[in-house]
């Protein structure tokens, strides 16, 4: 397994827009050389592929040598719109299509095609991401969720194949049940850690940094290209 210190330092950074639901969606893509597995990101209410914490995981992901895709998944009328009504960013139906979608492309893309995918979803982000998992069950290999709503992806979590972590801070408890009745609809695939002293947004000192590493740890082990 790589770790960290171990990679090259050259990353190949580039803004594309890629075509989802009728749009076209920007999109932040960093490949670390010899990257051996991309994460497909998706941002949870009212944020976008710019959230300083899904930055600060995706460099620790970039030091592990796995690639990484930011994106907003909404297009800039929408995001007005959700802006002014909240509508949108709940719309997990939506959400987890275009995650399919942006997920299809890379599997086309060049640079990101003979990559293993795993997603990383953060608040209703995680709810998209565990139904486009289960949509994708032979292209998504690992799914990560950081104080994620998985009880939104209703029907879907049954249907996920892929190791699933679940990361929720422990103050946050509302989201601990909420994520403790989706692990029973998981079952084996699924797996719950809890950050202790963290809250929702993992603010606290350290809080965010154990997340980056156990997501870094989870997609390390479960995204190896094939032989």
């Amino acid at each position: 397994m790589a770790r960290r210190g171990q990679v090259g330092t050259t990353t190949r950074g580039r803004e594309v827009t890629i075509p989802a639901g009728g749009a076209g969606l920007p999109a932040d893509v960093l490949v670390p050389a010899g990257a051996t597995g991309v994460v497909l990101f998706a941002h949870g209410s009212g944020s976008s592929r710019h959230s300083p914490r899904n930055v600060a995981v995706a460099k620790v992901l970039h030091e592990r040598a796995l690639g990484t895709v930011l994106v907003d998944l909404l297009t800039q009328e929408e995001d007005r719109v959700d802006a002014r009504t909240a509508e949108l960013r709940f719309d997990i139906g939506l959400l987890a299509d275009r995650l399919a979608e942006i997920v299809d492309w890379m599997a086309a893309e060049p640079t990101l095609g003979r990559l293993p995918v795993g997603l990383f979803g953060a608040s209703t982000g995680a709810a998209a991401a565990l139904v486009a998992a289960a949509a994708r069950p032979d292209q998504v290999r690992a799914v990560v969720s950081r104080g994620g709503r998985p009880d939104l992806a209703g029907t879907a979590l049954p249907q996920v194949a892929a190791p699933t972590l679940l990361l929720v801070g422990g103050l946050d408890e509302q989201v601990i049940t909420l994520n403790e009745q989706a692990m029973a609809e998981l079952g084996e695939v699924g797996e719950l850690r809890v950050v202790p002293g963290a809250t929702h947004l993992f603010e606290e000192p350290g809080a965010l940094a154990q997340v980056a590493d156990a997501a870094a740890d989870w997609f390390a082990t479960h995204l190896r290209p094939p032989a």
